[in-house]
């Protein structure tokens, strides 16, 4: 396909769709509620919408008032009906696909629904849109002269009962239209291979002398590939293999752990970095400015939200609020209403609003990964940020870390127990710990209260973990690759001495 045609129907895309996102920008409010309606309305004569009476639901608040929250358990056996072949249960359309995941920690596996309609008219939807404001940002961009290079579908997918179920990121590879696989490498076939080793090889030999503009995947295992593909070329930056590298798209767990190591790798000011939040329950916001750390909540994507302030989380005073009513500042547990009929579904996950006009957020973390032990409250957005400030200080590298607490046992008092991968160490363990302590207390007000004077909280405890621990854990327990992430933060011991115990 000729490049000034591709960039000609972007333009035009570009155009077209930029109304419609105006619209939501300037009616949020007004949008999400019609988005909602029209889930019940679709929805009505589905086995939940008659149990529900979505009939007589003519409000949020009615809606709020008869739907029950929900979690994956509350869902399971309605996902198993939907996965063996029954029909309108919870959404009117048949489903095909099932996004496959097993969590951080669990081992259980969770079953996401995929509709057609999530597929379209979100997943597909949302990586339009990313091209969209990138280009619209960046008017001088070359992208499509070369390939976008996705690091995605770590594992195949499989059928049962007429239904397939796999990684999520291999649902959307398999469905993509021919003209996105025209402009993408590797190939399918590579892409969907399921042993992870072998795979990361064929994709180095598959892409290593293509044109690659672009970079596409979750940054711990894109940092693994960008590191084999230097030892593989036998060259000492990414720009001497892809001289015409302009951005990487990356989305999946913070990426403020990786920053200096991308930037090590990829010295150039000229490449942009562009985050994304998306979930196997579907896509929910987007970088739309360069330089920014912020993403824009996209409000028409057939997702209703609703947020339950942190501080209530998981109490009997729970409060569920819609978007009319969120504030900036406060740490928000995510609640979901799709057009693949989850309705009112916690997706573990917590954001913060950066912005109210328009909606713009932060991703803080998971509503079951921080520590709240001795009233910390300590979240992953707290421990990254230290982190980073204390790498730069002692010139050191960090590739992955885990923390849990160590509870108090008679007079002991507790603390916090780290374990940390280090790519470069720091010269001095302990001045490492001293600085990360403080750090925290800077960020981290109730931290700092339960450590003056060791009152509650002693100490850090750091272990510097030997090279490859986590990844030996993954391939241990078959989270290889994809969508898999290191548990940063627990409240529990049971991650942290299962790495303890690993030789």
């Amino acid at each position: 396909m000729a490049i000034p045609l591709v960039n000609s129907v972007a333009s035009w895309f570009l155009k077209k769709r930029f109304h419609q996102i105006d619209l939501f920008l300037k009616y949020p409010h007004e949008v999400q509620n019609e988005l909602l309606m029209n889930l019940l309305t679709i929805s009505k004569d589905t086995e939940i919408g008659k149990t529900y009476d979505f009939k007589s639901i003519h409000n949020y608040r009615e809606f709020s008032q008869r739907i029950p929250i929900s979690s994956y358990e509350d869902y399971q056996n309605l996902i198993e009906r939907s996965r063996k072949g029954e029909h309108n249960i919870f959404w009117p359309k048949p489903i095909k696909w099932f996004a496959k995941s097993s969590g951080t920690t669990d081992a259980k596996s969770k079953f996401i629904p995929v509709s057609s309609d999530s597929l379209e008219d979100c997943h597909y939807a949302a990586s339009k849109d990313l091209l969209c404001m990138y280009l619209n940002n960046n008017e001088s961009s070359t992208l499509f002269n070369g390939k976008n290079l996705r690091l995605g579908g770590s594992k195949e997918l499989y059928e049962e009962n007429g239904t397939i179920f796999g990684d999520l990121s291999a649902i959307l590879i398999h469905n993509m239209p021919f003209w996105a696989e025209f402009s993408s490498t590797p190939s399918n076939k590579v892409s969907l291979m399921s042993d992870w080793e072998y795979k990361m090889q064929a994709i180095v030999n598959e892409s290593i002398n293509e044109n690659v503009t672009s970079l596409a995947g979750v940054p711990s295992w894109m940092l693994v590939l960008l590191n084999n593909v230097l030892e593989t070329s036998g060259t000492k930056t990414i720009l001497d293999v892809w001289p015409n590298l302009e951005v990487y798209f990356h989305g999946g767990v913070s990426f403020l752990p990786y920053v200096d190591q991308f930037k090590s790798i990829i010295p150039s000011k000229s490449v942009k970095y562009y985050e994304i939040y998306n979930a196997s329950e579907g896509f929910f916001a987007i970088q739309d400015r360069n330089q920014s750390d912020e993403l824009l909540l996209m409000l028409d994507y057939g997702i209703f939200y609703e947020f339950i302030p942190m501080q209530t989380h998981g109490t009997p005073t729970e409060v569920l609020i819609p978007l009319s009513q969120v504030e900036k500042g406060i740490n928000y547990a995510i609640v979901i209403t799709t057009n693949a009929g989850l309705w009112r579904y916690k997706i573990g996950d917590t954001i913060l609003f950066t912005s109210t006009k328009p909606y713009r957020i932060k991703v803080t973390g998971r509503t079951k990964h921080f520590i709240n032990v001795f009233g910390e409250e300590l979240i992953i957005e707290n421990t990254d940020k230290a982190l980073k400030i204390v790498a730069k200080k002692t010139k050191s590298e960090i590739l992955d870390y885990t923390v849990a607490p160590i509870f108090m046992e008679g007079k002991t008092k507790g603390a916090h127990e780290w374990i940390i991968e280090f790519k470069t160490p720091p010269k001095d363990l302990g001045y490492f710990n001293e600085l990360l302590d403080n750090s925290l207390k800077s960020i981290n007000s109730d931290y700092e209260s339960k450590r003056y004077k060791n009152i509650t909280l002693n100490k850090p405890v750091i272990h510097s973990a030997k090279q490859g621990l986590f990844y030996k854990w993954m391939k241990r327990n078959d989270k290889l690759g994809g969508q898999h992430k290191i548990p940063r933060l627990s409240n529990s011991r049971d991650f942290l001495e299962e790495l303890l115990k690993i030789d």
